[in-house]
């Protein structure tokens, strides 16, 4: 009976020990971050739309690690010390990835050691050129152009053109109060390319909105954006 008590004792004293190993585990404390571009210019997409995956080589049980991109083509992740392999899975971005020369592969080696700024280069579909928002009182206009990037066997063609206000920064086809758009068969010149669309009644005192344009491709479910303007009324 005794022998009994001592086994119960050492076995409490064991998840006890246990528990404390687990408590003082250090938080990880190396920021990575970055940007998704092209030719060092950010992409921009939408809120919580486009993620990337990082996994840590090594650990029996291997999970990914995701990455959520900002509207504004930036992304960050607090991680331990350690080599990763970052992965942008082909569905994700109105993008392609770029061939990585060290690993012939879309994969991506970074050896994090403390914080560290990395940059994604990538090859987009388009890109939106010289971007021009304004308003006169409640109509919010846009002019703008579109770069074709990718124009092999890849090439896209155009679905739709958008111009999307809020009342908040979070501008995107989910996230606005007003939004035009115009069918790629209907843009006449990729060069200067018109949208307008009128700001509805706030129910606020609220004296602005953000805009910005947002791209469809045919295909592509990622829509490419604009970066986002704050547009006084």
């Amino acid at each position: 009976m005794k022998d009994k008590y001592f086994l119960i004792i050492w076995f409490a004293l064991g998840i006890g020990l246990a528990s404390c190993d687990y408590d003082n585990f250090e938080a990880p404390e190396s920021m990575l971050q970055g940007r998704i571009v092209y030719n060092g210019e950010p992409i921009n997409v939408g809120y919580n739309e486009v993620n990337m995956q990082l996994w840590e080589p090594g650990w029996q049980l291997k999970s990914a690690i995701n990455v959520a991109v900002d509207q504004d083509g930036s992304y960050g992740a607090l991680l331990f010390n350690a080599p990763y392999k970052l992965v942008i899975q082909t569905a994700q971005g109105p993008f392609r990835s770029i061939k990585n020369e060290v690993t012939q592969s879309d994969t991506i080696i970074v050896d994090l050691n403390g914080n560290q700024t990395f940059d994604i280069e990538v090859m987009p579909y388009y890109m939106i050129r010289n971007v021009q928002i304004s308003n006169t009182g409640n109509d919010v206009a846009a002019n703008f152009g579109l770069e074709k990037i990718i124009t092999d066997v890849n090439a896209k063609d155009v679905e739709n053109v958008n111009l999307y206000i809020n009342k908040t920064m979070f501008v995107d086809r989910a996230n606005n109060i007003a939004s035009n758009a115009l069918a790629g068969s209907s843009i006449t010149d990729m060069n200067s390319i018109n949208m307008s669309v009128t700001v509805p009644t706030l129910n606020t005192a609220q004296s602005y909105v953000f805009a910005r344009v947002g791209i469809k491709i045919a295909g592509i479910e990622d829509m490419l954006y604009s970066p986002i303007q704050k547009i006084q009324l």
